[in-house]
């Protein structure tokens, strides 16, 4: 579902299963999260984005995550395995690979990008340098692909039907968006219940070690897709979403309780000037060669 389309309008050719090559050049090597229905090495998105990047910065060292034994189960893995679970595994890669002792960039893809959030967070050793994410769901989701806001029926009845059970232990355990989903109508059932977004995000009590791990990072950046019909609502890309007790009004990042009471550290980040807010045109994961050569690639380089 999570398709990188770019690659339609920037056709690229790649051998998915060509080895990571070591940094020859100084470059911080850079770690890749894939979004949900994709795979660490497919030819059309990460693979295809892995052989830019290493065009584009040449002898940079790229780790694109695999989270299973293969393909089938790194697309599976993404569905069904416990996000806590996935997010301990890649902290333990991360900290075996000898190429990303001295620090790493990272750049997650929709899903992918709160995932490794949750790795600066929790796993500091490797360091993280910059995060950079693109269509990330920082706030979770309230709605469905292609079927957004309140303004359908059948949109709010599936949502109603999977707020009856996205809460429950053996869907939380079991069913990867369920782990990121957020009812701002059930506020104190998503915060008591939510395995991953409510913990990463401070909701039930504040981990000093999250905000101080985060704050390490020297920038980080947040993509959002402007003309976006997957990810709802599309303010928690830039960190926003839904005022709690309703589902029609968002608010931004700044508007919040989480920015104003600084429980992750993002308001002394924005102090600071590590936050750095961008958008395109364009629906989810959808943008052309160059538009990431110019706005992401300097983040790598």
């Amino acid at each position: 579902m999570f398709v990188l389309w770019f690659l339609l309008l920037a056709p690229v050719l790649l051998v998915a299963s060509m080895p990571a090559k070591a940094s020859t050049n100084g470059t911080v090597p850079l770690v890749m999260w894939h979004g949900m229905g994709d795979t660490c090495c497919n030819p059309l998105s990460l693979g295809g984005i892995k052989k830019i990047i290493e065009e584009e910065i040449p002898g940079i060292y790229v780790h694109s995550l695999q989270i299973g034994k293969n393909f089938v189960e790194d697309t599976e893995n993404g569905f069904f395995m416990n996000v806590n679970d996935q997010v301990s595994m890649v902290c333990s890669q991360l900290a075996q690979d000898p190429q990303l002792k001295g620090g790493y960039n990272a750049m997650g893809f929709s899903q992918g990008a709160q995932f490794l959030r949750a790795v600066a967070q929790r796993c500091p050793s490797p360091p993280m340098k910059t995060l950079i994410s693109v269509g990330g769901q920082h706030q979770g989701v309230y709605g469905l692909p292609r079927c957004p806001g309140e303004a359908s029926k059948f949109c709010d009845a599936i949502r109603a039907a999977l707020n009856l059970g996205a809460y429950s232990d053996l869907v939380q355990k079991h069913l990867v968006q369920a782990q990121y989903w957020h009812d701002p109508l059930n506020d104190d059932l998503y915060k008591k219940h939510s395995l991953f977004l409510a913990d990463i995000n401070q909701e039930r009590v504040v981990n000093e070690t999250y905000k101080k791990n985060l704050q390490l990072l020297d920038k980080f950046v947040m993509v959002k897709f402007l003309q976006d019909t997957v990810v709802d609502p599309v303010d928690s890309e830039w960190f926003g979403f839904l005022k709690t007790g309703q589902a029609k009004e968002t608010e931004t990042l700044q508007e919040s309780l989480l920015y104003k009471e600084d429980r992750l550290g993002l308001a002394a980040m924005d102090k600071a000037g590590k936050l750095v807010f961008l958008a395109t045109d364009g629906d989810h994961l959808q943008f052309t060669r160059e538009w990431f050569n110019a706005k992401l690639l300097p983040y790598l380089r």
